[in-house]
């Protein structure tokens, strides 16, 4: 191996431990479970392994609850080095027995980093307990790990860890139990990881090893394991907590011999290193095809929040031409500023503002147009409150109906089937700034044009409030009459003060300037809930490019190779 290979493998490490697996599709438990193994075996034993190829043999103990793992590597060295016992499940923590000369490689975090070393007895599941022991030759370990099948779900998962980072399992089962379906599945995992393996089956009773070895063969061979080492240890009554010697005398010697020749053990190693090499490719495209659903589920999510937005704005945008604004409230305020007529009267004669100035100055009465601006204010806001709510629920019922939007609402914390809190006043703020922007628009366009007298005759304010009227009036300012006539003939009005002030021309720039504008701080409103939903799926969701990340990181070591 070149050093190439081990930083290729460190970068599909990181990238498979990034790729984000968080929405609740079908499939999602069994892609983060490969992710989580994935990620274990590249720490816990590609890595390490390709750093010292002549590091000791790690032989790892594993089997169903029961079986006699324990006692198998208690009676191998000849001491009671792991706890054993008719208490399920008995390893709570798991137990490496070492030669003292192998000792420091263990010691080191190099191999299982994320398990804490101790030389006492561990009670979880984060220890590793480490046992010299003579009667081990060195360049050869056991690791007695939890039972497979273990009631404790945390049992299950580190045995499933400790078998990853193992060279060479010893798999123990019992005459009683060796045709269960869960060590079968372990098993085939074994060989589809091309793992080295050697099978100790425990408990025959006297007369049938021959049947029963045979009937193990013959199932070890159909799941393409028909090369391992078939040890079998007849139902015995234990001395002193161990196995008669004369009964693990095969299985010791086959191990003896193994410590002895660095040859064999090196062949041992290397196959089960290629093995776990070889796995790489088809684990990872198997994690980027679950990748790419992930990623297609989140668009669809996506999707369905950005469609009942943008239907929100699409609903304010008619809600603004269809007239509807310019009754109710809005309307009176609007007779109330009109008046008698003498609005228009004042465009075509000074002595008409001048008398309005003095009445005002002289009565104490506002200016008009206030009770106007804040009818407005009030009934654009109602609207974008009504559009905005209607997609929170939407966005959220959607969301409700498949489990990956349901998780991804009970991450959020908040409630989100309705609008933020404050919204209404925010949506208020909007049409303030926007009158205010509507007035400096008048303002500008008044002081660039020849009709700036008339500006001033009617003033800023005054054109400013007719050319808000205008913009909710219809489609378009200068349609005819028949089509805009709507509160009693009052958008016709509007028409016809504008067109006196700016000409026809400035009357649909203007108008349609200022619905644009409207528009634009409402997207921008608008956008900003869509956000709350947006903001889930991308801190949650896995990204597009992780699938192809993932494939291109896996062909990166394939080349190394």
């Amino acid at each position: 191996m070149q050093p190439d290979v081990r930083t290729a493998l460190r970068a599909l490490r990181d990238t498979i431990d990034g790729a984000g697996l968080a929405l609740d599709i079908p499939g999602a438990e069994r892609a983060r479970t490969d992710r989580v193994e994935l990620v274990h075996q590249l720490d816990d034993y590609v890595l390490p392994r390709l750093d010292r190829l002549d590091a000791p043999l790690l032989t790892v103990v594993g089997g169903s609850t029961g079986a006699g793992k324990s006692t198998v590597v208690n009676s191998l060295v000849r001491a009671a080095v792991t706890p054993s016992g008719v208490l399920r499940p008995t390893t709570r923590s798991p137990v490496l027995v070492c030669h003292p000369d192998d000792l420091a490689w263990f010691s080191d975090t190099r191999v299982l980093p994320e398990l804490t070393r101790t030389t006492g007895a561990g009670t979880d599941h984060a220890t590793l307990q480490l046992v010299p022991s003579t009667a081990l030759a060195p360049g050869l370990a056991f690791l007695d790990a939890p039972d497979i099948d273990s009631v404790v779900a945390a049992n299950r998962r580190l045995a499933g860890q400790l078998l990853a980072a193992a060279d060479l399992w010893l798999f123990v089962t019992t005459a009683a139990r060796y045709a269960d379906a869960v060590p079968w599945d372990v098993l085939e995992t074994a060989a589809a990881r091309g793992t080295a393996l050697a099978v100790l089956l425990d408990r025959v009773p006297p007369g049938a090893e021959r049947e029963i070895a045979a009937h193990l063969h013959e199932m070890l061979a159909a799941h393409g394991l028909g090369a391992a080492p078939l040890f079998v240890v007849p139902e015995s009554e234990l001395v002193d907590g161990l196995l008669p010697d004369p009964v693990v005398a095969p299985i010791r010697r086959w191990f003896d011999e193994l410590a002895r020749d660095a040859a064999a053990r090196a062949a041992v190693i290397r196959r089960t290193l290629d093995g776990a090499l070889d796995s790489l490719r088809p684990r990872v495209a198997g994690l980027a095809r679950h990748a790419r659903a992930q990623s297609d589920a989140a668009s669809r999510l996506r999707a369905e929040a950005r469609d009942a937005y943008a239907a929100a704005l699409d609903e304010v945008d008619e809600g603004m031409r269809d007239g509807a604004l310019l009754r109710g409230e809005v309307l009176a305020r609007w007779q109330e500023f009109v008046g008698t007529g003498e609005l228009l009267r004042a465009l075509q004669s000074r002595v008409g503002r001048w008398r309005d100035r003095i009445g005002a100055a002289l009565t104490g009465r506002p200016a008009p147009g206030g009770d106007l601006t804040v009818a407005l204010e009030s009934g654009v806001a109602l609207l974008v409150h009504s559009a905005a709510a209607r997609p929170a629920a939407t966005v959220t019922a959607a969301w409700r109906a498949g489990a990956a939007g349901t998780g991804l609402l009970r991450e959020s914390g908040e409630r989100l089937d309705r609008v933020s809190p404050g919204f209404r006043d925010d949506a208020e703020r909007l049409v303030r700034d926007w009158q205010g922007a509507v007035l400096e628009l008048v303002r500008r366009e008044g002081a660039g044009r020849r009709t700036t007298a008339r500006v001033a005759a009617y003033g800023v304010n005054a054109t400013g409030l007719v050319v808000m009227i205008a913009v909710f009036a219809s489609t378009s300012v200068l349609a005819p009459p028949i089509e805009v006539a709507v509160a009693g003939g009052t958008t016709v009005l509007s028409q016809k003060v504008l067109e006196a002030v700016f000409g026809d021309q400035a009357v649909r720039a203007l108008a349609d300037r200022a619905r644009a504008d409207l528009l634009d701080r409402v997207a921008a409103l608008l956008g900003r809930e869509e956000d709350r939903f947006a903001a889930l799926l991308h801190g949650l969701a896995t990204h597009p490019d992780d699938a192809v990340a993932l494939e291109r990181a896996a062909a990166a070591v394939e080349r190394a190779r």
